[in-house]
């Protein structure tokens, strides 16, 4: 444990007493201290006494000693005090309260940061996943939301902090690195709504889409803001146990994925909309070559050029609507539907009926999903 947490509160006493207050480790090496020349020292008569004694307070050398977390002969840390009159002994209680608490927040910050990273990592348990909770004082049904923010560059510290100070409740929101470029934050929600048995998924996903879609532009923003930095944050579903944190984990990072072959525009992708494009992304590339081969039988999808293509998907964007397409792209009604009659001649598929548009347009996202593999 850093001596810095110890000393932080060294500081705080230093108005309300002039007597020398220090803390050791098992070895007798003074890791915090208001005498400052003392940290880095050695008191190994007064560690050996520690371990020795059989009582909550020790006297030794001149000083006041009691081990932070109670009694043990095998403890980590202990607590001086200069003087062995009744004064020094009040206020090494008072202090061993002090630094107790200090060690106790610090330890469950880091232990629960650790904690939460193993569950996200499908390294813990479920029966142990429990135990732990409790112990870490975590409540394991507070809906949460999972985000991986990913950058294009390597991620430094100043990511990690920007976002800590955004978000700065460190004992419900988690926020520590994956890999070079990737960020996970993990954000304890207020209670869902309440809802009926049926309703509760249909409540959880709309809550999904509206508040932390929120919390993404919060992210995005300031990261854009700050860091000039454009970060690509995958959105899972929301997280209504502790259990569930690795499988929303999982759909943070396949949106991002699929959103990177089928929406690369977007700086914000949730899985709850990734739409056929999630399926699509699942099948094996062996199924999408035979599926293109029979949808375009009389000529293969590569024959249509870059402005018949542009075409399509104007129209696609305009919902089928000629009148409004044709607007669009700045040409004449019966301009489109020349177009539109050579797309059927070539590939057999009347983008104006809406089964061969919905054929059509699977079909483009097979071909975009095919090229993106084959990049890899």
């Amino acid at each position: 444990m850093s001596g810095r947490i110890f000393q932080s509160v060294i500081v705080q006493m230093k108005e309300a007493t002039s007597r020398v207050i220090g803390v050791i480790d098992s070895e007798g090496g003074v890791v915090a201290c208001n005498e400052l020349s003392m940290v880095g020292s050695r008191l190994p008569k007064a560690a050996s006494a520690i371990s020795e004694a059989s009582t909550q307070l020790v006297v030794s050398e001149g000083k006041t000693m009691k081990v932070l977390g109670g009694w043990n002969a095998d403890y980590d840390y202990a607590v001086f005090v200069e003087g062995t009159d009744e004064e020094a002994r009040c206020i090494c209680v008072l202090a061993s309260i002090a630094f107790n608490e200090a060690k106790i927040y610090y330890e469950e910050k880091h232990d629960k940061a650790a904690f939460i990273k193993n569950i996200i990592s499908d390294n813990t348990l479920l029966a142990d996943l429990y135990v732990r909770a409790k112990e870490l004082r975590l409540d394991v049904n507070a809906p949460r939301g999972v985000f991986l923010i990913r950058q294009p560059d390597k991620v430094d510290s100043a990511t990690i902090e920007v976002l800590q100070n955004l978000f700065p409740d460190r004992q419900r929101d988690f926020i520590f690195g994956v890999s070079e470029t990737d960020v996970v934050l993990i954000k304890e929600l207020p209670p869902l709504p309440e809802a009926k048995e049926g309703a509760r998924e249909a409540v959880a996903r709309e809550y999904s889409g509206r508040d932390l879609g929120k919390i993404a532009a919060q992210i995005e923003t300031i990261l854009t803001t700050e860091l000039f930095v454009k970060p690509i944050i995958g959105v899972g579903s929301v997280a209504r146990h502790l259990r569930e944190l690795a499988e929303r984990y999982k759909e943070a990072q396949v949106a991002i994925e699929v959103g990177k072959v089928f929406d690369n525009e977007k700086m914000i992708i949730h899985y709850d909309n990734l739409g056929i494009g999630r399926i699509i992304y699942q099948l094996p590339t062996t199924l999408c070559e035979m599926f293109l081969m029979e949808v375009f039988k009389k000529s293969p999808i590569d024959a249509l050029d870059q402005e018949t293509l542009y075409t399509i998907n104007k129209f696609f964007e305009n919902n089928l609507n000629v009148s409004e397409t044709s607007r669009k792209l700045f040409v004449h009604r019966n301009t489109l539907v020349y177009r539109l009659e050579k797309i059927k001649k070539l590939t057999g598929l009347d983008l104006r009926e809406f089964d061969h548009a919905i054929v059509f347009k699977v079909a483009l996202m097979v071909k975009k999903y095919l090229a993106s593999q084959r990049g890899h």
